[in-house]
């Protein structure tokens, strides 16, 4: 869950330049907005990227069973 508060947590730390973009149309909120929106990106790749590497490790274990002592 910590990857989600991550998100969480970026996000809320533009929601002043998303009110002063949107709200009061301040063309410099934007230009801040637009760098947020590419970090949010690169984190997102991250985690997709995260996801992905322990999705393949879940899969090379999944054949693999608890061995049973042979007579």
């Amino acid at each position: 869950m910590d990857r989600f508060q991550e998100l969480v947590d970026l996000v809320q730390t533009f929601k002043g330049d998303f009110d002063k973009f949107y709200l009061k149309q301040n063309k410099s909120a934007g230009v801040r907005l637009r760098k947020h929106m590419a970090q949010l990106k690169r984190k997102a790749q991250e985690i997709r990227n995260e996801v992905q590497d322990i999705k393949a490790k879940m899969g090379d274990d999944a054949g693999k069973g608890p061995e049973t002592p042979t007579a």
